[in-house]
């Protein structure tokens, strides 16, 4: 049993999907409706639930893990992917912009945890997942919010790794390239994304799918031995 944040599309959209058609039931969590994702998962013969909820709302998140323990009584992975990345210079960013960046991308990470942990613990097994950033090891001007937090993610998956092994639970963590996603579409023009592109040892703009093959090794038992990690799946560029 799997809950995905921000599965409504993009990145978590194919996680999924993907952990979906590997036979997980799938709890996709979205600020928006996910209903796309559980149209797509239903369409391959997965079972899906959606719920709509602000993961970086303590109270909205502890709503999410009552309600996945009410229906199901058990959670076995949990990956944290929702984020926004909007582009601000220093002089531009403010601080309500920033706690708002801190609070999507990294505080909600910790809350979903809390939400779902005294469930996963009882099952004495579990696989939980941050969605991290490549961003961190690269010229982006714009993003200290952003690259804030996503260390911030890395951060929280090795001291988390730490805790929850005695549980049986793995921590790791993933980090993609610059991804073709809608959001990404909306904010970066197509030499931005050729750019990137050329700078990767594999020489393509990375796509949602790309994601999802780390993801289903470190959700499996293959990777019962690996915890605390970030993984920057991203075609090389992070080296």
């Amino acid at each position: 049993m799997a809950v995905v944040t921000g599965a409504g599309r993009g990145i978590g959209q194919a996680i999924a999907r993907h952990l979906g058609e590997r036979g997980a039931t799938v709890v996709a969590v979205d600020l928006d409706s996910p209903d796309e994702t559980l149209a797509l998962l239903e369409k391959s013969g997965g079972v899906a639930v959606g719920l709509t909820a602000d993961v970086s709302d303590p109270g909205q998140t502890a709503g999410v893990g009552a309600e996945v323990a009410r229906r199901f009584g058990r959670v076995d992975i949990l990956v944290n992917n929702a984020g926004i990345f909007p582009f601000r210079d220093i002089d531009e960013l403010d601080y309500d912009m920033w706690r708002r960046v801190i609070a999507v991308n990294l505080d909600s990470q910790f809350l979903m945890v809390k939400a779902v942990l005294p469930v996963m613990k009882e099952g004495g097994w579990g696989r939980i997942v941050n969605l991290t950033s490549n961003s961190i090891v690269t010229t982006s001007p714009g993003l200290s919010h952003y690259m804030a937090s996503k260390m911030g993610n890395i951060g929280f998956t090795r001291g988390l790794a730490n805790d929850l092994a005695p549980f049986g639970i793995t921590v790791n963590a993933v980090g993609p390239t610059l991804t073709i996603t809608p959001g990404v579409l909306q904010v970066h023009p197509k030499e931005v994304l050729a750019a990137v592109a050329e700078a990767q040892a594999i020489k393509r703009n990375g796509q949602p799918d790309d994601l999802v093959g780390t993801v289903a090794f470190l959700t499996s038992d293959d990777a019962s031995f690996l915890t605390g990690q970030t993984i920057m799946a991203d075609g090389g560029l992070a080296r």
